[in-house]
C-alpha cells in the first residue's frame, strides 16, 4: 500500500492526537497503515473556548511528537498533501475552510459536526460535487464494534425502528443537538438510513428526546442527558428481535473510523453518502427548531 501524505486542518480537538497516534506511530498496536500526517494548520475559533484554548497544546504535540510541519492556511496544507483530515472542531467555519481546499480535489474526511446549518451542509456538498472532491463525514460511533456487529446481524429480519442514547452537553456556538447529539444521530442514520419526514423534541432542563418519523412509518429516537452518566448505547428493533448495543463493548470506534478513512483515501467509495450527511444535519437543525418552539413537530 502506498504511503499517502496527509494533512490536518484544525488542531483544536483531541481527535488530531488520536489520528496521529494511530497513523504515524507504527509501534502502536492499533496502527493503521497507508499514510503519514506531515502537515497541519492550527486554526482555532477565538469565540469558542473549547477550540481556541486547545490549539497551542495540540499544535506543540503534533509538531514535537509526530514531526508535523505547521503551515499558514488550509489551502497550503491541501496543496502539500495527498489527502486531508479536516478536523476543525467548530462546525460553523467548515464551509469557509472547505471552500479553500475543494478546488484542489484532495480526498477529504470532514470531522463532525459536518456543519451547523443545513444551508452550510448543502453548500459543502455542492462544492465537493462541483469540483469532484471526494468527501465524507462521520462520528466515530458509527464504527463502534458492538454497533457494527449489531447492524451486520440480520437474523432478526429487517430493521423496524431504533433508539439511541448518550450525553447531550450544550455549547452555545454549536447549537443544541449539534455538539453531542450528532453522535447518537449518526448511529440512528446508520441504522435507519435516509427518509426522515419530521421530528419533534420533548425537553426538560436536563433531558431531551428527539423522535423522528420516517416516511415509511418507522420511528427513530435519540435521547440526550446532561446529569446522568456519559455512556452511549441503544437498541435496534427488527421484525423478530430487539438488539441492545453497548457502544463501549468491542473494538474501539476511533480505530474503525481511521481504517475506513484510510480505505477512502486510497480510492474506496465514501462509506457515508453526502446525501445522508446533509439530511442528518437537517434532522439536527429541525430538532433544534422543535426544542425552541415548545416541542412542535417540524418537517425536514
Amino acid at each position: 500500500m502506498k504511503t499517502l501524505r496527509l494533512g490536518l486542518i484544525g488542531l483544536d480537538t483531541s481527535h488530531v492526537e488520536g489520528f496521529a497516534a494511530l497513523i504515524n506511530d507504527a509501534r502502536n498496536p492499533d496502527h493503521v497503515p497507508g499514510g503519514q500526517i506531515v502537515a497541519g494548520f492550527p486554526g482555532g475559533s477565538p469565540d469558542f473556548p473549547l477550540s481556541i484554548n486547545r490549539v497551542d497544546g495540540y499544535t506543540q504535540k503534533l509538531r514535537d511528537s509526530y514531526q508535523v510541519k505547521m503551515l499558514s492556511s488550509p489551502r497550503e496544507v491541501a496543496a502539500a498533501v495527498d489527502a486531508v483530515l479536516h478536523t476543525t472542531v467548530d462546525g460553523r467555519i467548515h464551509l469557509a475552510q472547505f471552500a479553500e481546499i475543494a478546488p484542489l480535489r484532495r480526498p477529504t474526511f470532514l470531522d463532525k459536526p459536518f456543519a451547523t446549518t443545513s444551508a452550510d451542509a448543502r453548500a459543502i456538498a455542492e462544492l465537493a460535487q462541483r469540483h469532484g472532491t471526494p468527501l465524507f463525514s462521520s462520528s466515530s460511533l458509527r464504527y463502534a464494534g458492538a454497533f457494527t456487529a449489531a447492524l451486520a446481524d440480520q437474523s432478526g429480519g429487517k430493521v423496524t425502528g431504533a433508539d439511541f442514547f448518550g450525553p447531550l452537553h450544550l455549547q452555545p456556538s454549536q447549537p443544541g443537538f449539534f455538539w453531542y447529539g450528532i453522535h447518537t444521530a449518526e448511529m440512528l442514520y446508520a441504522t435507519l438510513g435516509t427518509g426522515c419526514a419530521s421530528v419533534r423534541v420533548s425537553a426538560t432542563s436536563d433531558h431531551e428526546v428527539a423522535t423522528g418519523t420516517w416516511r415509511d412509518g418507522r420511528l427513530g429516537v435519540i435521547r440526550g442527558y446532561r446529569t446522568s452518566n456519559n455512556s452511549f448505547g441503544g437498541v435496534i428493533h427488527r421484525e423478530k428481535t430487539t438488539h441492545y448495543v453497548d457502544v463501549a463493548a468491542g473494538p474501539r470506534p476511533d480505530v474503525g473510523l481511521t481504517q475506513a478513512i484510510m480505505r477512502f483515501f486510497h480510492g474506496a467509495p465514501a462509506p457515508v453518502a453526502l446525501e445522508e450527511t446533509v439530511e442528518l444535519i437537517r434532522f439536527l437543525e429541525a430538532a433544534n427548531e422543535s426544542r425552541a418552539n415548545g416541542g412542535r413537530e417540524v418537517e425536514l
